[in-house]
């Protein structure tokens, strides 16, 4: 089987040279296929063809930022930790490192897309800082800039930078977290005093698992329902002094201490609740909706349901960040073990030779190369959604709010949070345990890393709702009105669902539709190594998923009303498998595009190799459904997983320069083992 990958341009075929024999694969390996080598590629090149657009500010961090600036010591404590996070944020931020997505009149330094890549650089190191900047300056600084008035943006954004006013982000409670609308803490308007109240009525209303919260925090910005004149306007936002400048409590706040966690111990969780706690009237973030001089309640979106989902929707930066923080932290724990593997050796060749190198071994090739694949389709993945982030926050701010690009981003964000978070828990437990006992040191930062990522899953969105969330916009076709819908409302809105609008083309058509022409013309081996009938593969188990999804909800929808719920609940793996297979394909169009970016020939050459890989190992961890559904022959299932392993072998002499080019510095991995083997080891 060869593996020929055709693309939309001639840079595949610059940089081949003669055919290799293959690394030792165990008795039978003078069976197996010999692989094709490619020309030796420079990581640094790799690296700018990942950072897309966003190489500049990425490369800053690279050339700026030292070690020790981002990376703690995993023996510190959690009062150590905690207070190291907080300094190691505050210098951050003077050297102008994550002030962007601020307006420049207050002291920012860039766009939302670029706060975002930010964002990941830091995930690069600590993630308790990268944690603590994402709660000062992602959630309750952006609260304040989303959610507020120029007003609010001149009195506290300048503070919220420079991390002289640490805040919190008070949003979820004990008894409520992913259902936002159901929210118990109320915000009551005192026409006699011209104030605001804020109350938590019930235990279950304290604000839970909010960072800042048990020690740094001075101000949070405060979810509640709003009450004016005895009527409920829904949940807004107010900012509530909860701290004096000597870190004491005000009255009626009560914060506490969530204490020690099973991870991120350089973030001070807590909680707070609210005992009539009266704030000015201005305190109130009023962008969307407000009481005015008067005391008249007036917003400019007249619906509670869509003033509800346009004040969320400012704040989907912080969902695209958390999965992009994970999959940085990803990358850094694939890049200490897939260097790991290119100097440890174990076992020797047949007759006593030399010892094999781990990343030799077939079995340690196909546990990290597929996920260094995967890494670069999420990082071409992250640039896309960065820059749509970008033309809908500007599109706000010119007052062009375009509901179906606000609801299509909402879902990416979704889709690429739970994607890319569920795979970093699974993928730092690989990179452990590819080090063996090693890995298990905390002195080699993978174990760090590990309990770090394990909340990623959860804050932001549980990934579960998330994913139902995705299910939903691709039933709906991002309507606007679907927060509205009960499961029921749901269910009957997809009998309007319009089936052409399930694919949406995340990057230039023709050039997909041109490599997707090409596949029905090659032979079975030749279509099991095409990207054209990877693009098949993918659109295919999407579009099936998704009209078999909508046909099982109207079917339920026409079922009596008291049957409905139950007949809908049995659709929730379904919704997943959906959302999963969505997730999957925007993915693979975002590799495409990124390699029909790429400048260097060589590096996009490479780059098809490894959006293969990627392809060919989405296609054959999903080999059970494209079994059943007749979408793929036995024989050809067994050219799918033994595509797998000669682009695994063709690559393994470009793990290094592939590790390099995820982008996270040498220097920056700071892992012992590494130096516990020969560092003289030609890597490569």
């Amino acid at each position: 089987m060869t593996l020929s990958t055709e693309t939309s341009t001639a840079k595949s075929t610059d940089s081949l040279t003669s055919a290799a024999p293959a690394e030792p694969r165990g008795k039978d390996s003078s069976t197996r296929p010999k692989y094709t080598l490619l020309a030796p590629v420079d990581g640094a090149s790799l690296a700018e063809a990942l950072d897309g657009p966003f190489h500049a500010i990425k490369q800053r961090w690279r050339d700026e930022v030292q070690a020790e600036e981002i990376l703690r010591d995993p023996g510190m404590g959690m009062d150590e930790a905690r207070q190291w996070a907080f300094e190691a944020m505050r210098n951050l931020s003077e050297k102008s490192f994550i002030t962007a997505g601020f307006p420049s009149s207050v002291g920012g330094t860039g766009s939302h897309a670029e706060s975002v890549a930010n964002f990941e650089m830091m995930a690069m190191g600590d993630l308790s800082l990268t944690i603590k900047s994402g709660v000062q300056h992602g959630l309750f600084g952006g609260a304040i800039t989303n959610l507020g008035t120029d007003w609010h943006h001149e009195r506290f954004l300048p503070g919220a930078i420079s991390c002289e006013l640490p805040g919190c982000f008070a949003m979820t409670e004990l008894g409520h977290g992913s259902d936002v609308s159901s929210i118990e803490t109320t915000i009551t308007w005192l026409p006699e005093s011209g104030e605001f109240e804020v109350h938590s009525p019930t235990p279950g209303a304290t604000k839970a698992y909010i960072g800042n919260a048990a020690q740094h925090g001075r101000m949070a910005a405060v979810f509640g329902q709003l009450w004016v004149d005895g009527s409920c306007e829904g949940v807004h936002t107010i900012l509530v002094p909860i701290r004096d400048e000597a870190g004491e409590p005000l009255p009626g706040v009560t914060p506490g201490d969530h204490g020690h966690k099973g991870g991120l111990l350089g973030v001070d969780n807590g909680t707070i609740r609210f005992d009539h706690v009266r704030v000015p009237r201005e305190m109130l973030l009023n962008r969307y909706g407000g009481v005015d001089e008067n005391g008249v309640y007036t917003s400019p979106i007249k619906n509670q349901n869509a003033r509800f989902f346009t004040m969320l929707g400012t704040l989907v930066r912080g969902r695209i960040c958390v999965g992009g923080g994970a999959a940085s932290a990803t990358r850094r724990s694939l890049s200490i073990a897939t260097r790991y593997a290119l100097r440890r050796t174990q076992f020797r060749k047949p007759g006593l030779g030399e010892e094999i190198t781990l990343l030799d071994y077939l079995t340690h090739q196909r546990k990290l190369l597929p996920n260094v694949a995967r890494a670069y389709g999420y990082g071409f993945a992250m640039n896309e959604a960065a820059q749509a982030l970008q033309q809908v926050m500007e599109a706000n701010a010119s007052g062009q709010h375009d509901d179906r690009s606000s609801r299509a981003l909402e879902t990416r964000a979704a889709a690429l949070k739970a994607a890319q978070t569920r795979w970093a828990n699974d993928t730092i437990q690989v990179c452990r345990e590819a080090c063996g006992g090693a890995g298990y040191m905390s002195a080699n930062q993978m174990t760090l890393s590990r309990q770090d990522a394990d909340i990623f899953a959860t804050f932001e969105g549980d990934n579960t709702v998330l994913n139902q969330l995705v299910a939903k916009g691709l039933l709906l076709d991002y309507k606007r009105n679907w927060g509205e819908m009960d499961m029921r409302g749901t269910a009957q809105a997809t009998a309007k669902m319009v089936g052409s609008a399930v694919l949406e083309r995340t990057v230039a058509r023709t050039v997909l539709e041109r490599i997707t022409a090409t596949a029905t013309r090659l032979s079975e081996p030749d279509l099991v190594a095409s990207r054209g009938w990877h693009l098949e593969m993918f659109e295919e188990r999407e579009r099936h998923t998704v009209e078999g999804l909508a046909r099982r909800m109207r079917n339920a929808a026409k079922l009596p009303k008291e049957e409905q719920y139950e007949a809908i609940s049995l659709v929730g793996e379904h919704m997943l498998f959906a959302a999963r297979a969505h997730t999957e394909r925007i993915t693979l169009e975002a590799f495409i595009n990124g390699i029909e970016q790429t400048k260097d020939a060589n590096s996009a050459a490479l780059l098809n190799k490894v959006c293969d890989l990627f392809a060919l190992s989405s296609i054959e961890q999903d080999k059970g459904w494209f079994l059943e559904h007749n979408r793929l022959s036995p024989a050809r299932a067994k050219l799918v997983s033994g595509g797998v392993d000669i682009l695994c072998g063709e690559l393994r002499p470009h793990a290094l320069s592939l590790v390099e080019g995820l982008g996270v510095p040498e220097a920056w991995l700071r892992a012992d083992l590494l130096e516990m083997v020969d560092p003289d080891v030609d890597e490569q």
